[in-house]
């Protein structure tokens, strides 16, 4: 028989995420799409920001909350016949309460086809270890 059996340390990692988005908040009109997962390095939160520049976004922490937050002009339709249009631009600010198990300081940031990815390692004691068994 396989299949998924739930462990104690699934149920962590679960309750882990689904604490990481209910500390997320929003403040603008729309909100880039997101992915934010944790694995054994650390804590990450990637946004789809196409067509964005480096210089139209920032990202602060304070205490155990980061905002990214980007200002864009707004793209006037008001000359063109629009048939679809869902690739949102101008501003936003979405915060998302940091884990207490990640380096802050040591945070990075990267930008490449569109995707912001912001990593927060983990702290040294916070990763699994094995632990050997004395004989």
């Amino acid at each position: 028989m396989t299949g998924y059996i739930p462990t104690v340390f699934n149920g962590k990692i679960d309750q882990l995420l689904e604490e990481a988005m209910r500390g997320v908040a929003r403040e603008s009109a729309w909100t880039p799409t997101s992915n934010v997962w944790e694995d054994e390095k650390g804590f990450h939160v990637q946004l789809a920001l196409p067509g964005w520049d480096t210089k139209d976004v920032s990202i602060q922490v304070e205490k155990q909350v980061m905002t990214v937050a980007g200002a864009q002009k707004s793209e006037d339709n008001a000359a063109r016949k629009v048939y679809q249009w869902e690739i949102s631009n101008g501003n936003f600010a979405i915060h998302y309460r940091l884990p207490t198990f990640v380096q802050q300081e040591q945070a990075f940031a990267t930008f490449k086809n569109g995707v912001l990815t912001i990593s927060f390692p983990k702290r040294e004691e916070a990763k699994p270890r094995r632990i050997e068994i004395a004989v």
